[in-house]
């Protein structure tokens, strides 16, 4: 899986740049920003604006990384579009994870790390 990576203050901005994120790369993924955890990245932005489709394998992924930064930290999304929004709020993932329009909106909608 391929995906670009900033800095914007403590948070870690990632935008994937495979247009499908399903089965095929969640594993991947998921080991490739535990590790990114490890090295202390908290604070955890994903910006979909190149994603046109997630299955429920990448959600459970998400999920995955979400319980791995153990409360200490925090994993937002944003640039969703209308079908990958309307699987969040299918799954209730809405309610889990914050989701800005995009990646200024979600920045101040994190925790107070953010610029």
């Amino acid at each position: 899986m391929n995906f670009e990576t900033q800095s914007i203050g403590k948070v870690l901005v990632i935008t994937p740049l495979d247009r499908r994120l399903d089965a095929s790369v969640s594993t991947k993924f998921k080991d490739d920003m535990q590790a990114m955890i490890a090295q202390g990245n908290h604070h955890i932005l994903l910006d979909f604006s190149q994603v046109d489709f997630i299955d429920s394998s990448f959600l459970g992924a998400l999920v995955s990384l979400l319980k791995a930064l153990h409360g200490k930290g925090e994993l937002a999304v944003c640039s969703l579009n209308s079908n990958i929004h309307s699987m969040f709020k299918l799954t209730r993932m809405d309610k889990i994870f914050t989701i800005g329009a995009d990646q200024s909106k979600a920045l101040q909608q994190m925790c107070p790390v953010a610029p």
